[in-house]
């Protein structure tokens, strides 16, 4: 909708403009020569050509600063506007250099363009006169383009920094909901796994049975609570530890292979200057998938894979565990939190079984620093 708005805006001034030049052009002495017919078809052509403005302020530029050259040597004495909103419209996108490049080309066709079709033959005074009045109107046009373009960046600025803040204070209270979550059910589930230890401790000291189902609770507690430890190291890691990274990447494909996993790690281009919060990312993705495969896929072999590529870091882990082209991922806890961080961070995170047998999770984040 607002698109279509400013589509509309720009249709509106360019046919305003552009019939303003043609009226104010039918008002003086003209006969109808071919040389007159020229004359109105650039002026209309001026003022149509900033419905560009926009899009290609710099080549609208251009073309209305040939018509308006052009019509003066056809002996049309019509102001410049279409080049005034077009000065506009280029400064407030950024050109200024251009913009300056192309006025001052400007300022010295006008007057030899006037000259050749006889107008102002008044004198050197008033060609002065109107020379300054010209170049008024210019430094205006720029000024009020330049004004408006600053404004636009502090505005930018100040909702950037608004959304920066806002995530910031998002991410400390989900880290401090996550540490009190962790510490509640670490608590009651160390309960658990002790009353199902002692259980089967008394069952099997008095020769009886244990039943399936405290075996099951046993295990899973068990199981729950590295799962909680582990999640506490990393939450740990992330606010008081030194940060971990690209740099070591390797050693938790070595620590994998301690776990009797073939895994190796490959690095393909040239490392550039990586953003921190890349950085970080990159060794989560790594250390989560790692301990997945270890943990829940039965593979016999993993791969790592680094890719720089230009403005874009791409991280692929792969195995050839049990998960088949049918399989249905489960989204758990870490798979999500990889992509988080991944989505915040502007990147894209693919998780998904491989066609040939196995799993794999890649992720492209952009690294090209923002002003």
């Amino acid at each position: 909708m607002k698109a279509a708005r400013a589509v509309v805006l720009d249709w509106v001034i360019a046919v305003g403009v552009a019939a303003a030049l043609v009226v104010t052009g039918l008002s003086g002495q003209h006969h109808g020569t071919p040389l007159d017919l020229v004359g109105y078809a650039l002026l209309a052509g001026g003022g149509l050509a900033l419905v560009a403005r926009r899009r290609a302020p710099v080549p609208v530029l251009v073309v209305t600063g040939l018509c308006a050259a052009g019509y003066q040597a056809a002996g049309f004495d019509v102001p410049a506007v279409a080049y005034l909103f077009a000065v506009y419209a280029a400064v407030r996108a950024g050109h200024r250099a251009v913009t300056v490049g192309a006025s001052l080309v400007m300022l010295a066709l006008l007057p030899p363009a006037a000259l050749v079709s006889g107008l102002h033959d008044t004198g050197e005074a008033f060609a002065q006169a109107r020379g300054a009045l010209e170049l008024a109107w210019l430094i205006a046009a720029g000024a009020a383009g330049e004004a408006l373009r600053q404004a636009e960046r502090r505005a930018e600025e100040a909702e950037r920094t608004r959304e920066e803040t806002a995530r910031r204070r998002a991410d400390e209270e989900r880290l401090h909901i996550a540490r009190e979550l962790h510490d509640s059910l670490t608590h009651q589930i160390s309960i658990v796994k002790l009353q199902a230890e002692v259980a089967v401790h008394v069952a099997r000291k008095r020769g009886e049975e244990v039943p399936e189902a405290l075996l099951a609770i046993q295990e899973a507690a068990r199981e729950a609570a590295r799962e909680l430890r582990a999640t506490l190291e990393a939450l740990r890691d992330d606010d008081t530890s030194p940060p971990r990274g690209l740099d070591h990447v390797t050693e938790l494909v070595d620590r994998a292979r301690t776990t009797g996993l073939d895994a190796t790690l490959t690095v393909r281009g040239r490392r550039p200057d990586v953003p921190a919060a890349v950085d970080r990312t990159v060794y989560r993705i790594v250390q989560e998938s790692l301990t997945n495969i270890t943990r829940h896929a039965a593979a016999a072999s993993a791969s790592v894979r680094i890719d720089y590529r230009p403005g874009t870091l791409a991280v692929r882990v792969e195995d050839d565990g049990s998960a088949g082209p049918d399989s249905v991922p489960v989204p758990g806890v870490g798979l999500t939190g990889m992509r988080e961080r991944v989505t915040a961070l502007g990147g894209r995170l693919r998780a998904e079984p491989r066609a040939e047998g196995g799993f794999t999770v890649e992720a492209e984040l952009p690294v090209e620093r923002t002003p």
